[in-house]
């Protein structure tokens, strides 16, 4: 059973999220809060093993909150919720350890399994929300980016740099096994590699380093 937090100041979306959830076999929710103190407090009395974190809040932001909770010893997966245009510190959630992005309006079939992929160490990277995110997170000073980027794959092996594009691109670990015709084991094997490598501690940033690197674009 995969158990769920609900950080948002409405009740009224946190109720909805709920309704969601609960339709699943396979997660339950454990807990609510609503703001960022009240998330981090529930963190370390419910350990969930997933936050759907807002980052409108009062009291302390989704972003300070995220950042808190990714601190403490073996963390939750934190996935944002967003309305993307709205959330430019989105962005800066990436570099405070959050797995991925929800619109709040996204289906309730993409909801579960991001969930799922969250709890399972994965991370889903829509091309309709994540990519996007990452396309402008990227923008800025690209070519300084760029060539830094660059640099810090020259360590990786020829395997480590094929699925890090997938996961740029993307792909879950089941999608890049069966793309690049390796065992699932071995994909996660790879993946734990770029961790240690590129000094990520989630499959977003690491989809970043690919596109800094312009391996996907």
């Amino acid at each position: 059973m995969i158990s769920v937090l609900l950080a948002d100041d409405e009740a009224l979306v946190r109720a909805g999220l709920r309704l969601i959830l609960e339709t699943a076999d396979d997660l339950t929710v454990i807990g609510e809060a609503e703001n960022g103190r009240a998330a981090i407090a529930a963190v370390d009395r419910h350990r969930p093993d997933v936050v759907l974190m807002d980052l409108r809040m009062p009291h302390l932001d989704g972003l300070a909150a995220t950042a808190a909770i990714r601190l403490r010893p073996r963390p939750p997966a934190v996935i944002v919720l967003t309305t993307f245009d709205a959330d430019d510190d989105v962005f800066q959630a990436l570099d405070a350890g959050a797995t991925g992005f929800l619109l709040k309006d996204t289906p309730p079939a993409d909801l579960l399994r991001a969930v799922r992929l969250a709890a399972a160490g994965d991370a889903m990277l829509s091309p309709g929300v994540t990519r996007r995110v990452i396309h402008r997170f990227t923008l800025e000073d690209r070519s300084r980016r760029r060539a830094e980027a660059q640099q810090r794959l020259h360590r990786l092996t020829e395997r480590e740099r094929a699925v890090l594009v997938e996961i740029g691109l993307g792909h879950a670990n089941a999608e890049i096994a069966r793309i690049l015709h390796m065992s699932e084991a071995t994909v996660k094997s790879h993946v734990t590699h770029l961790f240690e490598k590129l000094g990520a501690t989630n499959r977003v940033q690491l989809a970043i380093a690919a596109f800094r690197a312009g391996l996907v674009e």
